[in-house]
């Protein structure tokens, strides 16, 4: 369980893949470069990605920070991003069951409350990918909205 992320160490390119609007039934797509980097920290309870996304509109950063919990064997996953620098996003809770992850939280979108879901699947040495969904109806249907395919670079 600590050991979890263990396959995300290094270097990576990705493949992002964005919806345009989110939560508005859109279904346009923004498709950009970017790379990662990840870390482990505090012997592997703590692990965390330095992110470059290369939007059409300008480039940014970001960073993931994942801490493990010992005790409830959970991972929670904040994302900071360069843009808004003094706020961090509501974490995402969960875990690994036959190799994949699924993490839920929750936040707010355009004033309104969501539920916030991260999978982590298809992992190899090589490759991997993420998938961020949105559900304004409690869980009970979900929208993706981001996807990023990482292969390794290093």
């Amino acid at each position: 369980m600590l050991d979890d992320f263990a396959f995300l160490a290094g270097r990576w390119r990705v493949q992002h893949r964005r919806l345009a609007l989110r939560l508005a039934g859109c279904t346009d797509w923004i498709e950009f470069a970017g790379t990662s980097r990840m870390q482990h920290a505090l012997a592997g309870q703590v692990n965390v990605d330095d992110n470059e996304l290369a939007l059409p509109t300008g480039p940014y950063r970001a960073l993931t920070l994942r801490a493990f919990d010992p005790i409830s064997a959970t991972w929670a996953i904040w994302w900071l991003d360069s843009r808004h620098p003094h706020h961090l996003d509501p974490p995402v809770v969960g875990r690994f069951e036959a190799g994949v992850g699924t993490f839920y939280g929750d936040d707010v979108l355009d004033g309104r409350p969501i539920r916030v879901r991260f999978l982590w699947h298809d992992i190899t040495p090589t490759s991997c990918r993420w998938e961020q969904a949105f559900s304004a109806d409690g869980g009970a249907t979900w929208e993706t909205n981001w996807v990023m395919t990482f292969t390794r670079s290093e």
